[in-house]
Formats: C-alpha cells, sequence, structure tokens
C-alpha cells in the first residue's frame, strides 16, 4: 500500500463558507485569524471519503448506537497510546465539555469544589458557575523555562472536605504542558489519598511535539483508572469539530452509569451520523495524517520562537503540546484592552484574549499556528512590524 502524504500547505478557502474562525463579524477581509482551535487543513482523505460515500446513500435517518464507534476509539487508544481497554468502556457524548458537564453533574453536587490547573480554557470556568459548582484555582508557574505544577498548593486544595472533582487538561490548554508521568502519577496519588475524582480532558492528546509523550490518565495504573473519566474526541486532530462527537472512557461501572444517566437526562445520546463516520475513518486510517501534522507544526513553532527572539517585548515559553501558543506580552507595557486593540488594529492579527483564561492571562494572548506556513510566516511580519512601530 502507498504511503499516504497530506500537503498541508494546500491553501483552504474558508472566508464565506459559515467558517466562525473567518467569520466577517469578527475577521475582516484585512485581518489574519489564529485564534479559535480548529486547524485551516483539509481533513484526512480517508475521512473525506468515508464521508462522501455515507452522504451518497441519500438517507439520513437517525443512526443506531455504533459498535464500530467504540471500536475505533479503543483502537486508537491502544495502538496510538498502548492504553488497553474494553470497547464497553467507550460512549458517544456531543463533545468533550458537554461530557465534562454532565460528569460534573453526575458526580458532584451544587456548592462542591472543582481544582483545576490556570490559566485553563473559558468553558471550564463557565461549567462551574453554570452549574453551582465552586472552582479552585491551581496556578501553572513558570520555572526553569517551564510551566510547572504547585504540588503544595495542589494538595491544599485537594484536601479540602468540600473538593470533591479535579479536572485534568492534558496536554493543557493554553500553556501547551504535557505533563509526564511522575506528575501524572503524583497528581493521581494525591486524588486518591483526599478522595477526589479526576475528569481527564485529552482532546489535544495527539498533538505532542518532540521529545514529548502523551500518557493517557487512565492508563498509568488500575486506580487510577477506576477513579477517573477520560474524554477525547478526534475535532482538534483532524479538523472535524463542527460534527460535535467526542467520547468518554469510563472503566468503573458505576462511574460511567453515573455519567451515562446524566447525558441522558441531558438528551446527549443521539449520535451525530457525520460524526460517527469521521471518527471512525479517522482512528482507524488516520495515524499518517497526525504524524505528518505534527512535523509540519514543528516547523510553524519553529518560524515563531525564531521571530520572538528579535523582540523582547513578546515572550513564548515552547510548548511540549498542542497548537496554540502563549504569548508573553507584558512586556508592551499595555493594557488588556490596549493589547487587543494592538493585535487587531495595528498587528492586523486576531488572537484569543488573554484574559478569557483567567487573571492568570493578563498580559498575554493565545496563538493557534495550525495553519498554512505562509499564514505563519506573514503573522510575525505582521507581528515584528507593528513591535517596531511603538
Amino acid at each position: 500500500m502507498m504511503e499516504q502524504i497530506h500537503n498541508f500547505d494546500e491553501p483552504v478557502l474558508r472566508r464565506g463558507s459559515d467558517c466562525k474562525k473567518y467569520d466577517a463579524a469578527v475577521c475582516g477581509p484585512d485581518m489574519l485569524p489564529m485564534w479559535i482551535a480548529d486547524t485551516d487543513f483539509k481533513a484526512p482523505q480517508p475521512v473525506i471519503d468515508a464521508l462522501m460515500q455515507r452522504m451518497s446513500d441519500g438517507v439520513y435517518g437517525y443512526p443506531v448506537v455504533s459498535k464500530e464507534f467504540r471500536a475505533a476509539v479503543a483502537y486508537w487508544e491502544k495502538t496510538r497510546f498502548h492504553w488497553d481497554i474494553p470497547e464497553s468502556a467507550v460512549e458517544f457524548v456531543p463533545g468533550v465539555i458537554p461530557g465534562v458537564i454532565c460528569a460534573v453533574r453526575a458526580l458532584s453536587h451544587p456548592g462542591d469544589q472543582v481544582v483545576i490547573h490556570t490559566p485553563c480554557y473559558p468553558p471550564f470556568r463557565d461549567m462551574a458557575s453554570h452549574n453551582g459548582r465552586i472552582l479552585l484555582r491551581n496556578e501553572l508557574k513558570v520555572k526553569n523555562g517551564q510551566y510547572q505544577i504547585d504540588f503544595e498548593d495542589l494538595e491544599q486544595k485537594l484536601s479540602d472536605v468540600r473538593t470533591k472533582l479535579f479536572i485534568l487538561c492534558n496536554p493543557q490548554n493554553p500553556t501547551g504542558r504535557v505533563f509526564t508521568r511522575e506528575e501524572l502519577e503524583k497528581i493521581g496519588e494525591l486524588c486518591l489519598r483526599h478522595h477526589v475524582f479526576v475528569l481527564s480532558d485529552e482532546i489535544h492528546g495527539d498533538l505532542t511535539y518532540r521529545g514529548h509523550t502523551h500518557i493517557p490518565f487512565g492508563s498509568i495504573s488500575k486506580e487510577l483508572a477506576e477513579n477517573s473519566v477520560t474524554f477525547v474526541n478526534p475535532s482538534k486532530t483532524f479538523n472535524t469539530a463542527g460534527f460535535r462527537t467526542a467520547a468518554f472512557v469510563a472503566l468503573n461501572p458505576q462511574i460511567k452509569a453515573a455519567v451515562h444517566e446524566a447525558v441522558l437526562d441531558n438528551k446527549g445520546i443521539g449520535e451525530n451520523l457525520c460524526g460517527t463516520v469521521a471518527t471512525i475513518a479517522a482512528y482507524r486510517h488516520g495515524a499518517y495524517y497526525a504524524d505528518q501534522m505534527m512535523e509540519y507544526l514543528e516547523g510553524n513553532l519553529d518560524i515563531v520562537c525564531a521571530a520572538l527572539e528579535k523582540t523582547d517585548k513578546i515572550k513564548i515559553v515552547r510548548p511540549e503540546g498542542t497548537y496554540l501558543l502563549w504569548l508573553d506580552c507584558r512586556g508592551l507595557n499595555m493594557t488588556q484592552s490596549q493589547l487587543k486593540a494592538f493585535f487587531e488594529q495595528k498587528a492586523k492579527l486576531l488572537l484569543n484574549d488573554g484574559l478569557t483564561f483567567g487573571p492568570e492571562g493578563e498580559g498575554f494572548m493565545r496563538m493557534n499556528i495550525a495553519t498554512q506556513r505562509c499564514n505563519v510566516e506573514e503573522a510575525m511580519r505582521r507581528l515584528l512590524r507593528a513591535v517596531e512601530e511603538i
């Protein structure tokens, strides 16, 4: 069989295609969007082919609960991460965040505390406040050129009797940390000691750079597998976010049943026909694409890091995973509103406002480099020029 090669430099016209990233309401024709976490790359050809074949049937009624969907998720976890899970432990959810919300509702009560590393993905903050839970922030600190966990603070928060859940985001969004086995073991040991259950968001698990490896939290030990629920989604890797299809993995049958009940109560059980087809094709036939994309992103990351070495105004801690860069712009000495205006009006770059990731994000912006290399090069030209003109 010939090796498949994907052309990540291939331009893709996304303006005017109902694409949120390029929505004219937020992204004018002279703006380069590098914000929301999807890619500008076409999905793998096996995914496109599988969807075209299924759509050619012309009948799109309610689908059955797909056994092949569960088998494909289990296959990917085993072949990609050496985590051997039974297909019966896998279940569909319409997105990682909806799944986490259902798990929070199933495994805690209003007034309970939930701990998370910060800065954190904004929906996690909203999830807590919208569901009557109290979010405790365990701030990641930069030490020796790396974002690191403050374990003393983490244990203090986990030891509070009101703390029931810990949300792990690994690889971490927005800092790009990929936690080591030792760090994950220590998190797991603390959570077991203090009777805190773990919800592990591993949506960026495929996206790790050279020298770093994603380790599924539940793969570390039987005890941690039974004290956690893991959430996965092919959307970040294969650009299938619009299909609203994810999965959770729960090896504890009682926990799985509780989360399933919450999903059922919130009418989140109906699988997406296209999402099921895309997920199966991606996980069965998309390994080549994931590997090649990370090689391509490594080149994009090198360009950004080299460009930022030319200024002392904007710094970056090189990420270990994800295609999201956490830019430290405090050297510009701007308020957050001035910083947003600088990027949008002067540099003509649409990034995510760091403050939306929590108070730790003040002075920061998040940049998505999962786009054609020419766009990354143009973005760096614009940014350096805008800095020079200050």
